[in-house]
């Protein structure tokens, strides 16, 4: 990949210019996470779902790597497919002809996935977490479509890459990326080109991207949808553009005006958030696991400061301080204490941090996070020391060291929403079809064909 490069922008650009949205989506996101924890598995077939254990007699794929792919095994496949497809190494005849398979680790994949948070809402000014992978950027502010002095590339360009290097580097999973002008287009280029992609559409280039495309991958557009189109001779994105809108409105009301508009590359959607955070983190991982406490808390003294100027210049108050530690090979813990008040010390987040990294000293760790959390957004007078000092109780979580899917349920993230469950992974999971077209015309959540983590609840 080409080298690093977090470009500029020209503040004289006109107000006007169009918009630069990076849709930012993890490539096949379980299986990167379970082969973090086991570098073994990569380049292996790789199956994360349920229902493979010996005596089980339901489950569901959640994700299968590509190579898992290339037995024909799929997203929200039912378990017994995918083994008779690709048996698993332990119980297969032939290991060369095998796979392995892993369990669904909700809690451990929300911990990877905040890392990756962290990232985008340290890039952007303006996030739309989406799913557990998958979010939208609003990058207007940070970038522009000018392009680089030479002439090579477009500013926007550049900044999307050192995003994705920022990823692949700083969390070690891989994330494809589309840029373009609206959401619905930067959706469809980070789709065309999986895994570890970077497609850029630039504005005067999005019908001519759109149009030889099939007309099921215009956003929005599912197989339920698909085959309707297809029976009114509609096969690509082109014709579904070149189309009668009152026709396509007839059929399918105000969505299909909606998805003719999209089809011609016409979005008018802001990126917005889902809402306000729930918490603030920062992470750092060192270059190689360390026992050295001087150099552990060094990293949580710089976080500390970070992590409480960010909730200062959003107008946050806190009234949980909490670190997470990460022991090899991958356990993640977590330790938090409580406040009896809200409050905005930085100095109080630093000695908190300090005394729960304590329980840690001697031990090695790739990773420390400082989190903040339990945040109250209001233009009351801020608490102080003293009401902490005399009433600061510690939270259950202190007492018991926790790893793997024990830890704290509550993530480092920067999400407003509760927790997703298993039922939440569908390729979209905002929750406004019409928005994101998480649904097809019949009302059903579709997994997305090309990388989308299935919908586990469809089996239930």
């Amino acid at each position: 990949m080409a080298g690093e490069t977090l470009p500029g922008v020209d503040d004289g650009r006109a107000r006007e210019d169009p918009r630069v949205v990076l849709h930012v989506d993890m490539d096949c996101f379980y299986a990167a996470c379970e082969r973090l924890r086991e570098p073994e598995l990569r380049g292996e077939p790789l199956v994360v779902g349920m229902g493979y254990e010996s005596g089980e007699t339901f489950g569901a794929v959640a994700t299968a790597s590509y190579e898992a792919r290339e037995y024909g095994v799929e997203s929200a496949q039912p378990i017994s497919q995918a083994l008779d497809r690709l048996p698993r190494v332990e119980a297969a005849s032939n290991p060369a002809e095998a796979g392995y398979y892993r369990p669904v680790d909700i809690d451990y994949y929300e911990s990877v996935a905040a890392e990756v948070k962290e990232i985008l809402h340290d890039c952007a000014d303006v996030v739309r977490e989406v799913s557990v992978d998958e979010a939208y950027l609003d990058v207007t502010d940070r970038t522009s479509w000018q392009t680089t002095p030479d002439g090579d590339r477009t500013l926007a360009e550049g900044f999307a890459r050192h995003v994705k290097q920022r990823i692949g580097r700083e969390v070690g999973v891989t994330a494809s990326v589309g840029v373009a002008p609206n959401m619905s287009a930067a959706k469809v280029a980070s789709d065309h080109d999986k895994p570890d992609g970077l497609v850029v559409v630039e504005p005067g280039d999005v019908r001519s991207f759109l149009d030889p495309l099939s007309v099921e991958e215009v956003h929005g557009v599912g197989p339920v949808t698909a085959r309707a189109l297809d029976e009114m001779g509609v096969e690509t994105a082109g014709d579904l553009a070149a189309a009668d809108p009152e026709e396509i409105a007839s059929t399918f009301g105000a969505r299909g005006r909606e998805l003719h508009s999209r089809a011609r590359g016409v979005d008018d959607r802001e990126v917005t958030p889902a809402g306000r955070p729930k918490s603030l983190s920062r992470e750092s991982a060192f270059a190689e696991a360390t026992a050295d406490d001087e150099k552990k808390r060094e990293v949580v003294s710089a976080l500390a400061a970070d992590v409480a100027e960010r909730a200062r210049n959003r107008g946050a108050m806190y009234r949980t301080i909490g670190i997470k530690v990460i022991v090899p090979p991958y356990d993640v813990n977590t330790r938090e204490r409580s406040l009896s008040g809200p409050v905005d010390e930085p100095a109080l987040v630093e000695d908190v941090a300090f005394d729960l990294l304590s329980e840690f000293e001697d031990d090695a760790a790739r990773k420390v996070g400082v989190r903040v959390s339990n945040l109250s957004f209001t233009d009351a007078d801020q608490s102080s020391l003293d009401g902490w000092e005399s009433a600061a109780a510690e939270s259950a979580s202190d007492g018991e060291r926790s790893t793997g899917t024990e830890k704290d349920r509550t993530e480092f993230d920067d999400s407003a929403e509760s927790p997703p469950t298993l039922t939440d992974f569908d390729a979209e999971a905002d929750g406004d079809a019409n928005a994101d077209g998480g649904e097809d015309a019949d009302g059903a959540a579709e997994a997305d064909s090309r990388d989308g983590q299935a919908s586990l609840g469809r089996f239930e």
